[in-house]
């Protein structure tokens, strides 16, 4: 298995490699999969995604996720924007649906570059975290340096959002691996630091559960969005969640499903021989 194309993209500087296995299986190790992301020794990457043959009539494509450290995890926000942008590139529809391990995404073009992809519905119960004991996952009890009392969300993924006066201070490279493996997490955790600006938009910094920090998570500004109106830290409920990549709008409906809206970009492509890396 030699001279398999990819395709670099990002969303916001969140970056993922993406490979197509619609015709033929791609069978990739851990070890295989954290080389390719290597930002020295591989192409670099936050996340590797894989496009297979849609499971689901409805959707347009499957798209599987691992993140740098080979782990395969359940959603990502911003690598189904760009994956949605590939389809409809590929189709010319202007509507298309992602179908994930956690179900079907719909995407649609905004014009400008833009995506609006419906990421479904929060989960905001301690099982859909899950965690180690039942609690109010409005007010969790986890307590790591200069961050207390987070709010859990799960977008298809696990997260937990601080508010603090300043996001920008917070040593996340610190803090971040700390709450991320925190035994009240059973699944580990993304680690999200918030503040909120006097305009009404969302400051936020995140640490990425197997990555480490990023430019950007899409899921994550989600579960800030959600966590926000929860707290009444917003009023209403949508806000524009500015990351260190730039800006993403979010809005929470009312049926409880969030709509993610941004640019989903594509650097260059190039062509990925799985023998040079280990775990052939």
């Amino acid at each position: 298995m030699t001279g398999l194309p990819f395709i670099k993209m990002h969303g916001l500087g969140n970056d993922f490699v993406v490979l197509d296995a619609r015709k033929m299986p791609i069978e990739l190790s851990s070890a295989q999969v954290k080389a390719m992301a290597d930002r020295r020794t591989g192409a670099g990457c936050d996340q590797f995604i894989v496009m297979e043959p849609s499971q689901n009539a409805a959707a347009d494509v499957f798209m599987r996720i691992r993140n740098a450290n080979g782990n395969e995890v359940e959603a990502c926000g911003n690598a189904t924007r760009c994956i949605a942008r590939l389809m409809m590139l590929e189709t010319h529809k202007s509507d298309v649906v992602v179908e994930t391990v956690v179900g079907l995404l719909h995407a649609h073009d905004a014009g400008e570059g833009i995506v609006t992809v419906n990421m479904g519905p929060a989960r905001l119960d301690w099982s859909d975290i899950p965690t180690a004991e039942e609690c109010d996952t409005l007010n969790m009890a986890v307590t790591v340096g200069p961050l207390e009392n987070p709010v859990g969300v799960n977008v298809g993924n696990p997260h937990a959002i601080y508010f603090v006066d300043d996001c920008e201070v917070i040593d996340l490279t610190d803090v971040g691996p700390a709450v991320e493996t925190h035994p009240f997490f059973l699944e580990d955790i993304n680690v999200e630091v918030v503040t909120k600006r006097e305009d009404g938009a969302l400051r936020m910094r995140v640490w990425e559960r197997g990555v480490g920090v990023t430019q950007a998570c899409g899921t994550g500004a989600c579960a800030v969005l959600v966590a926000a109106v929860r707290r009444g830290i917003i009023s209403g409920r949508k806000a524009d969640v500015i990351l260190d990549g730039g800006t993403l709008h979010i809005e929470w409906l009312e049926n409880g499903e969030i709509l993610m809206s941004g640019p989903a970009s594509r650097a260059y492509g190039g062509t990925f021989d799985p023998a040079v890396y280990p775990g052939v």
